[in-house]
């Protein structure tokens, strides 16, 4: 069974505990800009989009790192960066086609979601609408992608 965040979008209000939480998890500091999961704000439809990495089947980060620093745990599927491995050289950074694994200027190391290790996310932790599930699925990433782009469509009224 993989590990995941799921999102459901029509429930974010935008108010960025996500990006809060994560951040001090992780850094000690209440700093969205360092937060693994971002909420993006769309003013003219007066929507929010919380995106996060997505603990990818098959891994372009992981294949594109020269280093091997990105590994893929075989029970949980949880995408992870080995900061003693990683030499920040950002080739994951552009292999990601999400966008979801970043460059960490103060650690000079590759950053992504790793669902907070062996403990229960924060961010879903602190969702107050419940937009943010923790869950375990056996739903191969293809589908998931099809899923969130529908929902997305549907509620710009593409569809």
């Amino acid at each position: 069974m993989q590990k995941l965040i799921r999102i459901e979008p029509s429930k974010c209000v935008g108010c960025k505990s996500c990006e809060l939480s994560c951040s001090f998890k992780n850094t000690g500091e209440f700093a969205p800009s360092r937060s693994r999961i971002i909420n993006e704000v769309f003013l003219e439809e007066a929507q929010f989009i919380t995106v996060t990495c997505m603990q990818c089947d098959d891994p372009w980060c992981l294949k594109a790192c020269p280093k091997g620093a990105i590994s893929k745990h075989a029970q949980t599927g949880t995408v992870s960066v080995d900061e003693l491995k990683c030499v920040g050289c950002r080739t994951c950074v552009s292999a990601c086609p999400f966008g979801m694994i970043k460059y960490a200027p103060l650690k000079g190391k590759a950053d992504k979601c790793n669902l907070c290790g062996d403990d229960f996310p924060e961010c879903v932790a602190f969702c107050p609408t419940g937009c943010l599930k923790f869950s375990e699925e056996d739903t191969p990433l293809r589908e998931k992608v099809l899923k969130f782009v529908r929902t997305m469509k549907a509620g710009q009224g593409e569809v």
